[in-house]
């Protein structure tokens, strides 16, 4: 089971569903093989992909890995998901996805924790207006925040 010729069937459908591949792992287990697909996407309101559009778009691969020769005569599990809150935000479009949420950000003077105002062409500005351009951010990752009032 080759990732590239797997990778070639998914990414047609979830762009279908206006999702994207953001990651893809093939994994044996036993006599069988785990096949993790991670997406990403805008969805309605900008703010990542709904379950729904994940439930659908799953659906459909699996029809078409089944008809592909992609997957070979294996037997698989197709696992798929969103990234989550949990994984590092790597590109702009992650930031864009992430606006009005609380971040800790890891720089070369030490971590802060603010919330995303705005994303220009190449940084990521935090409250109170502090711009960081992207290639000075180490490694960011959402605060999950429970009970917070809306302003």
């Amino acid at each position: 089971m080759q990732e590239r010729a797997i990778a070639e069937v998914v990414e047609p459908i979830l762009a279908s569903f206006g999702l994207e591949l953001d990651d893809l792992d093939v994994t044996p287990v036993g006599k069988r093989a785990l096949l993790r697909v991670t997406v990403d996407g805008d969805g309605p309101e900008g703010k990542g992909p709904l379950l729904d559009d994940i439930a659908e778009a799953s659906q459909a691969i699996s029809v078409a890995l089944d008809e592909s020769p992609a997957v070979g005569e294996l037997p698989y599990t197709l696992e798929l998901s969103s990234r989550g809150v949990s994984k590092p935000l790597t590109e702009l479009k992650h930031y864009r996805r992430n606006i009005g949420r609380l971040v800790k950000l890891w720089l070369a003077e030490g971590e802060k924790i603010a919330r995303i105002v705005a994303v220009t062409d190449d940084a990521v500005v935090v409250e109170p207006e502090t711009a960081y351009p992207l290639d000075q951010i180490n490694k960011a990752i959402i605060q999950v925040e429970l009970n917070r009032k809306e302003a």
